[in-house]
């Protein structure tokens, strides 16, 4: 198994399309990259914290690669965008990748040089040291299937889930 910790703006979205990808099986929406020990949802929120909506996700490699793991993360959401995904602005959105070692680390090196056959040379996605990750508060975990009618969910989610299966669609546990 391994386990990669991801940031591209609202945790809910990321968190949305891993849950349905074969080989995936735990994703975790939490907070790293800042400094206060045991962030809330509240905290984080407000930008002051340093610590960005991420996601944990654990996979199994022999099912599914950790290129195809990253790049669909290249693919839903805009690594182009300092502190910003759609209308969630704050650094708590920032698009940043935290490594556990050496080996994960040159993984996202790599994908952003990929990333940049698409989305050029004006990607800012940070690559950090993995530090703490606290997991968010249980109402956050797959949020996306907890909350069907929610409008962000059919206005943001959906599209980002539509759009991850046309390129993935082979990696889907389930069909559309």
């Amino acid at each position: 198994m391994m386990q990669f910790t991801l940031a591209g703006g609202c945790f809910w979205c990321l968190d949305a399309v891993y849950r349905r990808i074969k080989g995936v099986e735990n994703v975790v929406s939490g907070y790293t990259g800042g400094d206060v020990p045991t962030p809330t949802y509240d905290q984080v929120s407000l930008g002051t914290t340093g610590h960005t909506e991420s996601v944990q996700i654990t996979f199994d490699e022999s099912t599914v690669s950790a290129d195809v793991i990253l790049d669909l993360f290249f693919l839903i959401h805009d690594p182009t965008t300092k502190d910003r995904q759609g209308n969630d602005v704050g650094s708590q959105y920032r698009s940043a990748m935290f490594y556990e070692n050496d080996r994960q680390k040159k993984l996202f090196e790599n994908a952003i040089e990929r990333a940049g056959e698409h989305w050029g040379d004006n990607i800012v996605t940070e690559i950090s040291p993995l530090g703490m990750f606290y997991p968010a508060e249980d109402y956050h975990q797959d949020y996306f299937s907890q909350n069907p009618g929610n409008g962000y969910c059919s206005v943001v989610i959906d599209p980002k889930i539509t759009k991850a299966r046309k390129k993935f669609e082979k990696y889907f546990k389930d069909k559309a």
